[in-house]
């Protein structure tokens, strides 16, 4: 029966969280955003005696992506990013890529991981959810949301992708990309009373949002 496991790293000096996402009974794991200390991530795979099967990258931010040659020096695997984010990996991960829309599937041993498409932060950040997990990336952190004053940052599509993740169901627990908050995971329901940038997005016109996230 698969089983999900779940690693949160606290990784580099942006207090960066790399995920290890495992079906125990499978061995078979995802790593998200490889970055910062790749021996860790490597370390903990072999605690867990899980084979890495892939890479998922949330958006194409330096310190989400800076491990990912070190990690395809060990495990030969696909490299799963939104298509507007790819063209910044380097050239040589190319025959790796499997660009992505968004609302595509993929199945880790038995469990179902699907990807959502959040731009805001970038042109194609993207969350991922298993079960009752959402990993968000820079879109949600607990308590705040990901910049959108940064090149490829738009505040029009942050306001759209977090009305979106507003309507997904309370039970679900969010694992954010950086430790910037007063717990390193909520649940949605949480945020939803608590996070003012979710609550604005998910009943505020747009104009209330952009003044918010200009302050």
């Amino acid at each position: 029966m698969s089983t999900l496991e779940i690693r949160q790293l606290e990784l580099g000096p942006l207090a960066n969280f790399v995920y290890l996402l495992a079906d125990s009974a499978a061995k078979e794991a995802l790593v998200v955003d490889p970055a910062w200390d790749v021996p860790a991530i490597k370390k903990e795979l072999g605690v867990g005696g899980w084979k890495l099967k892939g890479i998922f990258l949330t958006h194409n931010h330096f310190d989400h992506i800076n491990g990912v040659g070190d990690v395809l020096k060990f495990a030969d695997v696909p490299i799963y990013i939104h298509k507007e984010d790819a063209p910044v990996l380097d050239k040589n991960f190319k025959p790796n890529l499997k660009t992505l829309s968004g609302g595509e599937g993929i199945d880790l041993g038995g469990l179902k991981i699907n990807f959502l498409h959040t731009p805001g932060h970038t042109e194609g950040s993207l969350c991922l959810r298993v079960s009752d997990r959402l990993v968000t990336g820079d879109t949600l952190f607990i308590r705040g949301c990901g910049r959108v004053d940064l090149p490829n940052s738009d505040p029009e599509k942050m306001y759209t992708s977090l009305k979106k993740i507003a309507t997904l169901e309370d039970s679900l627990l969010v694992f954010p990309g950086h430790n910037y908050g007063p717990t390193p995971t909520a649940s949605l329901a949480e945020e939803k009373k608590e996070n003012p940038y979710l609550q604005i997005a998910a009943g505020s016109p747009l104009a209330r949002f952009l003044e918010a996230v200009s302050g």
